[in-house]
């Protein structure tokens, strides 16, 4: 056998196994932006009609928005918000990931994702974080933007929101060049700090800012 082998789809096993046990409206959570040098984290949260026995065909090609070009993301968003009955998108400002750290700081943007929803949520399937300040029964998954297929729509939805504010900001900093590499440590983002120095939304606590 020659070549990689394909990467499984994510599906509705864990959202249905909770429907099933009695909690029907599951709401999936991921981030984006968590390991970036700049910007804010974005997570949304992801309510899916479980009912629909269509579902997995109406969100075809849903998958870890990491598997994924910015053109497909764009698309599928849209396909998203049609379908699901609840998006809910939640911020972290970078100061607030150097105050308290970006654990602390994805699970406040997650709460405030949840917080957008329209009506009460019955259980949380989130990617590898746990909130334990959210009294719902949750289960943290490690990739579960790639097994699970309401945090990739979550993954797909986080991701969109927070490039297209970094393409925003892009225009007020410019010099950064936060419009190609949205805020990760590429060698042009080195290059620019070392040129220009830190932004108002870079985060200072993180290892490659602190001595500047």
């Amino acid at each position: 056998m020659t070549g990689r082998e394909p990467r499984p789809l994510p599906d509705l096993r864990e959202e249905l196994g909770l429907r099933a046990a009695g909690y029907p409206r599951v709401a999936g959570l991921d981030e984006a932006g968590r390991g970036a040098w700049a910007g804010p984290v974005c997570a949304a949260a992801v309510v899916l009609p479980l009912h629909r026995a269509d579902l997995p065909d109406l969100l075809a090609g849903v998958r870890d928005s990491k598997q994924l070009s910015p053109r497909q993301r764009e698309r599928l968003l849209e396909r998203v918000r049609q379908v699901a009955e609840g998006v809910g998108i939640g911020w972290a400002t970078p100061g607030e990931v150097d105050e308290v750290g970006v654990v602390t700081a994805t699970r406040r943007a997650m709460a405030r994702a949840l917080e957008q929803l329209d009506g009460a949520v019955d259980a949380l399937l989130i990617d590898y974080v746990r909130l334990p300040e959210i009294d719902l029964p949750q289960r943290a998954l490690p990739k579960a933007d790639a097994h699970c297929l309401s945090v990739a729509a979550a993954s797909i939805v986080a991701k969109v929101a927070r490039d297209r504010l970094m393409v925003a900001l892009d225009e007020d900093l410019s010099g950064y060049g936060f419009a190609r590499h949205k805020g990760y440590g590429t060698r042009q983002h080195r290059e620019a700090l070392a040129r220009l120095g830190p932004s108002p939304i870079h985060r200072m606590s993180w290892a490659p800012l602190r001595h500047l």
